[in-house]
């Protein structure tokens, strides 16, 4: 449905409904699929022809849904996962194997930095942090023979950084390898980094694609664009694989080779299923995505105009603020200039007038979410980021004092209020 606008495919991409059946997406709550005969089975599972083997690997609710986040990002395929760290895991995994290293942004959500700098570590994988800051040579420093890919956050989760995603498709490109995007703060209503350069597209789809905390999930977009065979940089792609009598996913599967070896592979292997009813709730999520990004930005606008006059804010970070230093990428690549729903600011007192003001919100909820439909405050330091070093919160733009607050769909004079209300408690 690429003919559509992204508000439009929100309700209508992924199922289509042939005559006489359902209107709405089905559920195929179940695990396991009849055929006649077992010669069909079996060319399913030599990838010779289309179909579900087992509800692990591929169920049809989940599929339509996988359709659906494809055709918003302007992608060839999808594949849902558990939750969003395990969609980054297979991503990365699908082409990364001990000895080998990828470049990522050192302002990464806190649970990808441990993923990426112990887990990853422990399999002989090597994570190299850079920093926007650095330059094009500087960062060209960390790429070498074994460098498999780039990685980076289009909206950094929490200190808002906004992504010159080109530049970092060019980097990455003229090392041959691929650019992969974590999409998850702006969703593809607010940017569509394959436009910009990307090759793969993460989103943990528990935050605004479902919207309203009611299921953890993750989804990894093809975006059919890089060529895998170039210099045989990459054989897991370009050459047989064993565990399937010799599958070539490149000559097999052409520009969805990534997005299938992740499924038959390491989705098989794994077993990071996301569940058919996952998938009905997440699909009734993305269907009002549009409006509600809409209404998230808006809100948040307000927000950070209403802290940055106040006294006894320190400092404030949105990229929506005309006077902020992400303005002008979040005008390059976030659409209208609107840079979704979170906050990020800190109080005057440091971490025990942070806690505080958190403690005295009344309407806003702590909570370790964000991303929802209600408006909700956490305090990094002590939580998704606990496990960094102070080293490390620095690198990520993350201060004792620093409040993330995650701007609801509520009336915005209600949320002013208890900010407000909050704020004068200090």
């Amino acid at each position: 449905m690429s003919e559509y606008t992204s508000a439009t495919k929100c309700i209508q991409s992924g199922y289509q409904p042939a005559n006489g059946e359902l209107r709405t997406l089905p559920l195929y709550q179940g695990t396991t699929y009849k055929y006649d005969s077992g010669d069909e089975l079996a060319k399913l599972f030599d990838l010779e022809s289309a179909g579900h083997m087992y509800t692990r690997i591929s169920n049809p609710t989940v599929e339509y849904v996988e359709q659906k986040i494809a055709d918003l990002e302007g992608g060839v395929a999808a594949m849902c996962t558990s939750s969003g760290q395990a969609a980054t895991l297979i991503a990365i995994l699908n082409i990364c194997s001990s000895g080998q290293n990828f470049v990522c942004m050192s302002n990464l959500y806190g649970g990808t930095t441990n993923l990426f700098s112990v887990t990853l570590k422990k399999m002989g994988i090597e994570a190299r942090f850079v920093n926007d800051a650095m330059s094009d040579e500087e960062i060209q420093s960390y790429f070498d023979e074994n460098t498999r890919l780039v990685f980076g956050e289009t909206i950094a989760n929490p200190s808002l950084a906004v992504l010159d995603i080109s530049r970092f498709a060019r980097l990455a490109h003229s090392n041959g390898v691929p650019l992969m995007i974590d999409n998850t703060f702006a969703t593809p209503i607010l940017c569509r980094p394959l436009q910009y350069g990307a090759d793969v597209v993460i989103h943990s789809s528990s935050k605004y694609m479902d919207g309203h905390a009611t299921v953890v999930g993750g989804v990894i977009v093809d975006g059919g664009s890089f060529d895998w065979e170039k210099d045989n940089r990459y054989p897991e792609l370009s050459e047989s694989d064993p565990s399937y009598h010799g599958v070539t996913y490149t000559t097999q599967f052409k520009e969805a080779a990534f997005i299938v070896k992740a499924r038959v592979q390491l989705m098989r292997d794994l077993g990071s299923t996301y569940q058919p009813f996952s998938a009905f709730i997440l699909n009734l999520g993305l269907e009002t995505l549009a409006l509600r990004m809409q209404r998230h930005s808006e809100n948040a606008l307000k927000v950070a105009q209403f802290l940055s006059g106040n006294e006894k804010v320190s400092w404030i970070t949105y990229p929506g603020l005309s006077s902020d230093k992400n303005y002008p990428l979040a005008q390059q690549y976030l659409e209208k200039g609107q840079a979704s729903g979170v906050v990020s600011f800190g109080v005057k007192g440091g971490r025990k007038s942070a806690m505080k003001f958190m403690n005295a919100l009344k309407l806003a909820s702590i909570v370790v979410h964000v991303a929802d439909a209600r408006t909700s405050v956490l305090h990094p330091a002590s939580t998704t980021h606990r496990q960094l070093s102070d080293e490390q919160l620095e690198e990520a733009g993350i201060s004792s004092d620093f409040i993330r607050l995650s701007v609801g769909i509520e009336d915005a004079a209600d949320i002013l209020a208890d900010i407000d209300q909050a704020l004068q408690s200090l």
